[in-house]
């Protein structure tokens, strides 16, 4: 006998908080994009161009990240410095990263790649003699830099990725279903997305690499729970072709939402392992996908099925349903 959280007898209507929900959605979204150029889009070093260092500290020297963040600050060599500990932290290393400055940071600066790079080295030499005055002895392990044209690209290439991966799930739910349940799909995994989005820029966080991995990363989850929520609807819809839409969707709904709880919870349960005990290099990426799943979620009951019932022609039978999609075709 399987295993159910949540009876399968439970008559929630879902379908009935679709509009609701939506607005609520739509609402966070807009004001994301207004905060936009209040607060700005923190861009991380990977897309904006920088400097990141790697350095070790001698044995003996007391270090944390804050020492390391606060010595910067006071020196004023670099703005607004990201200080992450790397490995152990016995080990006295850290991962420092700085965008390089105006000259360095724009695209449409007139820069050699060379004269890009001095200024760079120049940043990383004034970074290392704040840090052995302020802290202690140390010694750079490491140093990378990103060019502003090459955190630009990989911005392009990160957005093509996104659309790129929004267009293939079009193409495999028309393919696996049909046409009819596609346009849902791709409308909750763009919302997913927007939202998410907009959360990040709400909490002011940064947008590097690790968190466009997040982000393809929930196309994918998203893309799975409406799965089985539209796998579900389908067998129903064979099955009861005289009930209306409405209820046949919310019956799918509530059939699944055990299910639906367990995956998220399991998920959730894991990802939240991550945040806390992964580190500071992995925690952006935990904490987007945590949000992620959440939004996923969300997403399917509320925004993938009531769309369907929306293109459907909203409370109508489905058999004059399938009238409509007949005289249109």
């Amino acid at each position: 006998m399987p295993f159910e959280l949540i009876p399968p007898n439970t008559k929630i209507d879902f379908i009935g908080r679709g509009k609701l929900c939506a607005s609520l959605s739509v609402l966070l979204i807009l004001v994301s994009l207004a905060l936009i150029p209040v607060r700005g889009l923190r861009l991380g070093v990977d897309f904006a161009g920088g400097t990141e260092m790697q350095v070790r500290f001698d044995p003996g020297v007391a270090v944390s990240e804050g020492t390391v963040r606060g010595v910067l600050a006071e020196s004023g060599v670099v703005e607004d410095p990201a200080v992450v500990r790397f490995g152990d932290p016995s080990a006295r290393e850290f991962l420092v990263k700085f965008k390089g400055g105006e000259e360095v940071a724009d695209p449409t600066a007139d820069l050699t790649a060379e004269q890009a790079v001095t200024a760079s080295v120049d940043r990383v030499e004034l970074v290392e003699g704040a840090l052995v005055s302020g802290v202690g002895p140390l010694s750079v392990e490491r140093v990378d830099f990103v060019g502003p044209r090459v955190g630009q690209e990989l911005r392009s290439d990160g957005l093509w990725a996104l659309f790129l991966a929004s267009l293939a799930i079009l193409v495999y739910v028309t393919i696996r279903f049909s046409s009819r349940f596609a346009p849902g799909a791709v409308v909750a995994v763009v919302h997913d997305l927007l939202v998410t989005s907009g959360i990040w820029v709400i909490l002011g966080f940064e947008f590097d690499l690790r968190v466009l991995a997040a982000l393809l990363a929930i196309i994918g989850y998203s893309l799975n729970d409406t799965i089985i929520i539209y796998d579900r609807i389908r067998e129903n819809m064979e099955l009861r072709t005289k009930a209306a839409l409405r209820d046949v969707l919310n019956q799918s709904v509530n059939q699944t939402l055990s299910r639906t709880v367990l995956t998220s919870g399991t998920t959730l349960v894991a990802l939240l392992s991550l945040y806390f005990l992964g580190g500071e290099m992995i925690r952006p990426f935990a904490l987007a996908m945590l949000i992620g799943v959440v939004v996923g979620t969300y997403s399917s009951i509320y925004i993938a099925a009531p769309l369907l019932l929306m293109l459907e022609g909203g409370d109508s039978s489905q058999e004059s349903g399938k009238a409509k999609a007949a005289s249109a075709t």
